[in-house]
């Protein structure tokens, strides 16, 4: 499907230019749909010299018929300066501006975020062919945050708490992406074969601790009883469960990572927020939800996950399949440890070798992957930002 469109102003502004787009919906019977995260993370902007955010190209020539942005759509908390010198010695150029230069206070300056990357060629022309559907993760606000929380960081000058500054980055997003007005958690439905279950890891957690205690919690009791009735409600086909914050993957916050940021906490039984996600699962399985999968970013290298009850510590369950994208242009990192409660194994993973962090993406190691969805099978697969093919499974409908 092609198209056409324009901005009517105020008669004294006149009108905007006609801009040309094409569209691919999905089929009944079979259609691919791509994910990643982190776009502009680290410093690491728009580089002419280097062709731009060229992971969109890569995605864009995979032809999906739509986009899933699994978070951290900007970086707000990560100033985009002219030039950033690595420290091989290397100096990656940056366009740059007095907004992007500096981190995020006002709603002017999140709008100038989400407009800087929409500047890129390659971010533009797949925003003309394919529908993004977008979630938030940490970094459109300050890395970590916590609602209510007031940050300890000097870069802030006029707004440091957390909760004004969210909601400042959630109005900004609204107006740039496609994210309805609403709660951030949604479900997105494309046909027979597949819904997608949209989850808001941000919006209802509790404050980042050891996560080893009797409490604690990353959606929220509503969230999280809304996700259980809304993934065993689904007629599709598939279920593809998007989910901001990865399930196994050990994140580490605040002073020597004494604070835990995601799921997972280490070792042992089910504790802190990990009860929650095991009272969701064990919700899922005792209303026999079958042919889900979960989709992630966050953590800045690829990897595929298969989580098995029978390897759990104390968490009842039915297998099911985790994947990692990611980044699409940002620096890479990793890979994180697996925490082994809800029993997981690393059936791939592609992240920078021990002792790198953060490189950029010249490096090679930016990702995005594509699922192909069909009434019999998912087919699943992890790509460089080259095109290259880095892994690929077949998921066969239970």
């Amino acid at each position: 499907m092609c198209y056409r469109v324009r901005f009517e102003r105020e008669a004294e502004r006149g009108t905007s230019e006609w801009v040309q787009g094409r569209l691919v919906t999905p089929r009944d019977d079979r259609f691919r749909f791509a994910w990643t995260g982190d776009t502009a993370g680290q410093g690491f902007g728009r580089n002419p010299e280097w062709g731009g955010m060229r992971g969109y190209a890569a995605m864009r020539d995979a032809r999906p018929a739509f986009f899933l942005h699994s978070g951290d759509l900007i970086y707000a908390d990560n100033p985009i300066l002219p030039e950033q010198t690595l420290p091989d010695g290397r100096v990656w150029r940056n366009v740059s501006n007095e907004r992007v230069a500096r981190v995020a206070e006002s709603l002017a300056d999140f709008r100038a975020r989400f407009a800087y990357n929409l500047e890129d060629e390659h971010v533009a022309a797949l925003a003309a062919e394919v529908p993004i559907l977008a979630q938030w993760d940490d970094h459109e606000t300050h890395n970590n945050w916590l609602p209510g929380q007031v940050l300890e960081d000097d870069r802030y000058r006029t707004e440091r708490r957390a909760s004004v500054l969210s909601a400042l980055a959630r109005r900004a997003m609204v107006e740039w992406t496609p994210v309805p007005p609403g709660p951030v958690h949604r479900v997105v439905h494309y046909g027979p074969l597949l819904d997608v279950i949209v989850l808001d890891c941000r919006s209802f957690r509790t404050a980042n601790d050891a996560n080893r205690g009797d409490t604690g919690a990353m959606l929220g009791a509503a969230q999280a009883a809304w996700f259980v009735n809304a993934v065993a409600g689904s007629r599709a086909r598939w279920k593809i469960i998007a989910c901001d914050q990865p399930v196994g993957l050990v994140i580490g916050d605040g002073p020597n990572n004494s604070r835990n940021e995601g799921w997972a906490n280490g070792d042992g039984p089910p504790l802190g927020r990990e009860r929650e996600l095991a009272g969701i699962l064990a919700a899922l399985a005792d209303r026999r939800v079958e042919n889900l999968v979960w989709l992630t970013a966050d953590v800045h290298y690829a990897a595929a996950h298969h989580y098995d009850s029978l390897r759990a510590t104390g968490a009842r369950f039915a297998p099911f399949w985790e994947f990692v994208a990611g980044p699409i242009h940002a620096g890479t990192f990793g890979p994180n440890t697996l925490d082994p409660t809800f029993g997981p194994e690393v059936r791939f993973q592609w992240a920078p070798t021990p002792g790198q962090s953060n490189l950029p993406p010249w490096d090679g190691l930016q990702s995005f992957g594509t699922i192909d969805v069909t009434r019999d099978a998912l087919s699943v697969a992890l790509y460089g930002i080259d095109g290259g093919e880095r892994y690929r499974v077949e998921l066969p409908h239970a």
